[in-house]
């Protein structure tokens, strides 16, 4: 629940039957670019606003702003702001981790970074991989859990090519084409999102199942 009008973003958590819901995830507003004063008094109204918990999602990537580690720290101490999806860098991860207050989390939202995030002390990973690769996902955790890193960074290296495979177009179409093929009904895209090519989906299916060891090396 987001967006880049606050009053309507407020309304919205007022007017909504949350029930059977835990908790809020809500990006950082878009096209409007505000500033870093901005982005706190966003969160901090939609925060005062909800009787969930909230978790920040922070991906310049998509929404173009970027919530510098500080505001974020701010924004940590409000009572019903409990953590954050972090997309930016693992340097800004690392600054999080190491000044946050007790109880707030940390994940990562790049499931290409979930090895390096979780050895800086993340909380975990908001994951789109774990989708078509949970086992393996779950595997490099608990081997990271138990300190072995040996074993966790094989699991990752031959991990990496499947996500890069999975954001090779705009995401969720690559998820949606392997899940599809799973025999998984999870439908088509909305525009302005399109779905795979059959091409496309050929090749991200062969390196996401390893249904092609050559095309997963390449």
């Amino acid at each position: 629940c987001g967006g880049n009008y606050t009053a309507a973003v407020v309304e919205e958590i007022r007017q909504t039957d949350w029930k059977g819901i835990d908790g809020i995830l809500s990006i950082c507003p878009y096209y409007n670019k505000p500033s870093q004063e901005g982005l706190y008094q966003h969160f901090k109204a939609i925060a005062d606003a909800s009787d969930l918990p909230i978790i920040i999602y922070n991906i310049p990537g998509r929404v173009v702003v970027e919530m510098a580690p500080d505001t974020m720290l701010r924004l940590a101490e409000h009572p019903n702001i409990i953590g954050v999806k972090e997309c930016t860098s693992l340097a800004n991860m690392a600054y999080l981790i190491e000044h946050k207050p007790k109880d707030f989390l940390v994940y990562t939202g790049e499931d290409g970074d979930a090895f390096h995030a979780m050895n800086l002390g993340a909380n975990g990973v908001i994951s789109v991989a774990s989708h078509t690769n949970g086992d393996e996902m779950h595997a490099m955790l608990e081997a990271i859990e138990n300190s072995d890193l040996k074993t966790a960074a094989a699991i990752q290296r031959k991990f990496i090519p499947k996500v890069n495979a999975l954001f090779s177009v705009p995401s969720p179409a690559p998820v949606k084409a392997v899940l599809n093929h799973l025999g998984f009904e999870v439908g088509p895209l909305r525009l302005p999102l399109v779905a795979c090519t059959s091409e496309e989906a050929k090749r991200i299916i062969k390196v996401v199942l390893e249904e092609d060891v050559e095309a997963t090396r390449e």
